[in-house]
């Protein structure tokens, strides 16, 4: 479902596309509208939409000055007015259609198929990570998601052995021999393992309780199962 913002100074005018728009609900859902501009920059800001319809002329602001204000536009832009000047400067300002009032029906199917072209060839990299993290999510038994040299990588808890802190970054030791390095301290790092499994034993380690196979209480350390020793703080009190 396309999820569409209209930004229009006249009531009527949004009223009018609104209307229009219905006969494709199946396809497009109006999300927000709105009469001022500014009214509408915070709220791109914080929601995810897919599409905005954008008049042009608007007393406080115009539809050109508005997108120069908006940071992030990951959404398809159409341009709504009743002046065809305008044409040009739309493409300039890479809106993907232009829309004349009053607007027809079979132009705005148009606009609707450019739309969804639009956005499936915007599938990016941030969509498919939140998919993947809502799914993560939803397991009953949770991988531990690991975000590290742009690309994320989801780890069962019983194949990390232990982490160590090295400043601002953190390696994870995992079996086979492999390591991950992310940029997070370890207290960052700590956040995002089941505190029921993993365990801060010292200021620089986190240990996988289920890998220990020694605790050497004299030394002050543990042997994991990969025969790593890890030391144990002496402000930490453990109890098996």
């Amino acid at each position: 479902m396309i999820k569409a913002v209209i930004i229009d100074d006249e009531p009527k005018a949004i009223q009018g596309l609104v209307w229009e728009l219905s006969n494709f609900e199946n396809e497009l859902e109006v999300v927000a509208t709105f009469t001022e501009p500014e009214k509408a920059i915070p709220y791109l800001k914080d929601s995810k939409i897919d599409c905005l319809f954008l008049d042009i002329e608007m007393p406080t602001m115009d539809g050109f000055q508005f997108l120069k204000k908006v940071d992030k536009k990951d959404f398809a832009v159409v341009i709504t007015t009743a002046y065809n000047e305008y044409a040009i400067t739309a493409l300039k300002n890479e809106a993907i259609d232009y829309l004349l009032k009053p607007i027809d029906t079979d132009d705005l199917a148009e606009t609707i198929n450019k739309i969804k072209k639009h956005s499936a060839k915007g599938f990016s990299a941030e969509k498919f990570e939140d998919i993947l993290l809502k799914f993560n999510n939803k397991l009953n038994h949770k991988k531990i998601t690991i975000n590290t040299d742009g690309k994320l990588v989801f780890l069962e808890p019983k194949d990390i052995f232990y982490v160590a802190s090295d400043g601002n970054y953190s390696t994870l030791y995992l079996s086979d021999n492999k390591k991950i390095v992310v940029t997070k301290k370890l207290k960052e790092v700590n956040e995002l393992f089941p505190s029921e499994q993993f365990f801060r034993i010292h200021n620089s380690y986190i240990i996988n309780l289920h890998k220990i196979k020694e605790f050497l209480k004299t030394d002050g350390y543990v042997v994991l199962e990969n025969n790593a020793k890890i030391p144990v703080s002496r402000q930490k009190n453990l109890n098996f």
